[in-house]
C-alpha cells in the first residue's frame, strides 16, 4: 500500500473538477461550525449578559446573566432549527434538485443571521437561531448528499469528510472573531460575530449557481441527456466516452433495479434492509453527538471558567485548533485505513481521554491546578480522536449507505437524529453541570457520562458498521444484499453489474441477489462457450 491517495490504475478521465466541487460544496459546513462556534462565547461576554439579563446574577461571579433556563432555551433552540430543517431537505433536494436546494437553505440561514444581528433582548435573538438552525439543518443533510452523489470513488470518504473539516474551521474562526470582540462594551461584541455569517451564506449562494447538478439526482428524475452533461463536466470526459457511458448506465440500471423493488416511499424506509441501514445511520450521528463533542463547543468557555481557568476564551481557542488540525488524518486513513478501523480507534482513545478527565475533576475538585491542566490536556487528546474519526467519517458513512432512491429521505433522517441529540444536549448540559436549585452539579463528572457511551461507540462498530472503502454507491447496495454481518464486510469483492441484471430481465421481486447473480453467471457461460471460451462459469465480474 502506497502512502498517497492515487486514482486507481486505468481510470478514464479526470478525478479534478469532482474534488474541487465537493470541496467547495464541503465549505457549507463553515455555516454549521461557526453558528455552533459562536454561542458559546457570546454567553460568556460581559455586555451581551448584561443587555440580555431579565434580572438573573450569575452566583459565580455575581453579575448580570441569563438564567440556565435561558442558556439552554438560547443554545438549544438552534438544534431545534437543525432538527426540523434536516427533515425537511429530502422533500426540499427531491423537489429542486440538490443544487437549487443549497441555495434557498442559505436563504433561510440568512434571514435567521439578520433577527439574531438585530436583536437586543432575548425572544428576537431565539427567533433568529431557529431560522438559522433550519437553514444549517436543511444544509447539514444535502451536503453529504450532494458529494456522495458526484464524487469518485476511491477518494470519496476524503471529499465528504472534508464537510466535517469546514465545520472545524466554522468553529476555530468563530472562536477567533470571538476572542477579538469579547471585551467591547456596546453591541458589536456580539452582532460583529454573528454578522460575519452573512459572508459565509453568500459565498454558498453564488458558488451553487455555477455548479451541476449532481448526476445520480438527473437520472432518479429522467433527465439522462443532462446526466451526461452533468457527470461529463465532473469527470472531464466527453458525453460518448464509453466510460462515462458505462458509469452512467451502471447508476441507471441500478436505480431501475431499486424502482423495481418498490415504490420509493417515507414508509419503505423502514422496511428490511433499508430499515437496517436506517437504524445504522440514524445510531451513528447519534452516537456522534453523545460522545460529549458539542458540549465542550457549545458550553466549553463557560465550563473551562467555572472550572478556575483563568483565560476560558484562550483556552477554547486552543481546542478548536486542535479540532480543525486532527481531522486531516482522518481524511487521509478513511481512504487507507477505511470506515471501521477508523471509528474503531477513534471510539476507544475518546473513551480513554474522557474517563481519565472525569476521574482526576472528580479526585482533586474544581480550581486545582493540576486537576485544570490534566482537563485542558485530555480534552485535547479526546479532541484529536474525535476529530480524525468519528467526526468526518459519520457523514461519510450516512452518505454512502443508502440507495438511490430513498437516499434523501434516509439520509435527512439520519441528520435530523443527530441534531435530536444535538438539542437534547444543549438543552440539558446547564442542568448537568452548574450548581444552583435543582441542578445536578456534576462539573467534571459529566465526562463519566461521554465516556461510557464512547465505550458503546466501540461495539456499535463492531456489529453495525460495514466497511464500504473503494465500492461504488452502487456496489455498496451488493453489500448489503449479500453481506447478513457488519464484521464480515471487509474485503468484499462486488460481482455483480446491475447493467447485466437488466439484461437478464430477472424477476427481482421474486430472486434475491445472489440468485439473479447466478442467472448473470449463467448467461455468461453461454456467451463464453457460443464465442469459443469455455470453462469460465466461476469467473466474478
Amino acid at each position: 500500500m502506497g502512502i498517497m491517495l492515487k486514482k486507481p490504475e486505468g481510470t478514464a478521465g479526470s478525478a479534478v473538477p469532482a474534488i474541487l466541487v465537493g470541496l467547495f460544496i464541503s465549505f457549507g459546513g463553515v455555516l454549521y461550525g461557526y453558528d455552533t462556534g459562536t454561542i458559546g462565547g457570546i454567553l460568556a461576554m460581559q455586555y451581551w449578559r448584561n443587555l440580555f439579563s431579565t434580572g438573573y446574577v450569575n452566583t459565580k461571579d455575581h453579575l448580570p446573566d441569563v438564567s440556565p433556563s435561558q442558556s439552554s432555551e438560547i443554545v438549544s433552540i438552534l438544534s431545534a432549527g437543525t432538527f426540523f430543517g434536516a427533515l425537511a431537505a429530502a422533500p426540499l433536494a427531491d423537489g429542486l434538485g440538490r443544487r437549487l436546494a443549497m441555495i434557498v437553505s442559505s436563504v433561510v440561514f440568512i434571514f435567521g443571521v439578520i433577527l439574531q444581528t438585530a436583536a437586543t433582548a432575548i425572544p428576537l435573538f431565539v427567533a433568529g437561531r431557529f431560522f438559522a438552525g433550519f437553514g444549517v439543518g436543511l444544509i447539514s443533510a444535502i451536503i453529504p448528499l450532494y458529494q456522495s452523489e458526484t464524487s469518485p470513488k476511491w477518494i470519496r470518504g476524503a471529499i465528504v469528510g472534508c464537510y466535517q473539516l469546514s465545520i472545524t474551521i466554522g468553529l476555530l474562526l468563530a472562536s477567533i472573531v470571538n476572542n477579538a470582540t469579547a471585551k467591547r462594551q456596546d453591541t458589536g461584541c456580539y452582532r460583529i460575530p454573528i454578522a460575519v455569517q452573512f459572508a459565509w451564506a453568500l459565498i454558498i449562494i453564488v458558488g451553487m449557481l455555477v455548479l451541476p447538478e449532481t448526476p445520480r439526482y438527473l437520472i432518479k428524475r429522467g433527465r439522462f441527456d443532462q446526466a451526461a452533461k452533468s457527470l461529463s463536466r465532473l469527470r472531464r470526459l466527453d458525453v460518448d466516452h464509453p466510460a462515462l457511458i458505462e458509469e452512467l448506465g451502471e447508476i441507471q440500471a441500478n436505480h431501475e433495479y431499486e424502482l423495481s423493488l418498490g415504490k420509493a416511499t417515507y414508509l419503505d424506509c423502514f422496511k428490511g434492509n433499508l430499515l437496517k441501514r436506517l437504524l445504522t445511520g440514524c445510531g451513528l450521528q447519534s452516537l456522534q453527538q453523545l460522545t460529549g463533542v458539542n458540549f465542550i463547543f457549545y458550553y466549553g468557555t463557560s465550563f473551562f471558567q467555572n472550572s478556575g481557568i483563568s483565560n476560558p476564551f484562550i483556552v477554547s481557542l486552543i481546542t478548536n485548533i486542535v479540532n480543525t488540525l486532527s481531522t486531516f488524518p482522518g481524511l487521509y486513513l478513511v481512504e487507507k485505513w477505511g470506515r471501521r478501523p477508523l471509528l474503531m480507534m477513534g471510539a476507544i482513545g475518546m473513551s480513554v481521554c474522557q474517563l481519565i478527565v472525569a476521574s482526576v475533576g472528580t479526585a482533586l475538585g474544581n480550581g486545582n491546578l493540576v486537576a485544570n491542566k490534566v482537563l485542558i490536556a485530555f480534552v485535547c487528546f479526546y479532541i484529536f480522536f474525535f476529530a480524525s474519526s468519528w467526526g468526518p467519517i459519520a457523514w461519510v458513512v450516512t452518505g454512502e449507505i443508502f440507495p438511490l432512491k430513498v437516499r434523501a429521505k434516509s439520509l435527512s433522517m439520519t441528520t435530523a437524529s443527530n441534531w435530536l441529540l444535538n438539542w437534547a444536549i444543549a438543552y440539558a448540559t446547564p442542568y448537568l453541570v452548574n450548581d444552583g436549585a435543582g441542578e445536578a452539579n456534576l462539573q467534571s463528572k459529566v465526562f463519566f457520562i461521554w465516556g461510557g457511551f464512547c465505550v458503546i461507540c466501540t461495539a456499535f462498530v463492531y456489529f453495525c458498521i460495514y466497511e464500504t472503502k473503494g465500492l461504488s454507491l452502487e456496489q455498496v447496495d451488493e453489500l448489503y444484499a449479500k453481506v447478513d454481518h457488519a464484521w464480515q464486510s471487509k474485503g468484499f469483492v462486488p460481482s455483480v453489474s446491475f447493467q447485466e441484471v437488466q439484461d437478464l430481465g430477472a424477476n427481482v421481486r421474486s430472486q434475491s441477489l445472489a440468485e439473479i447473480e447466478q442467472g448473470v453467471g449463467r448467461k455468461r457461460s453461454v456467451a463464453a462457450v457460443d464465442n469459443g471460451s469455455p470453462g469460465i462459469e466461476n469467473e466474478k465480474y
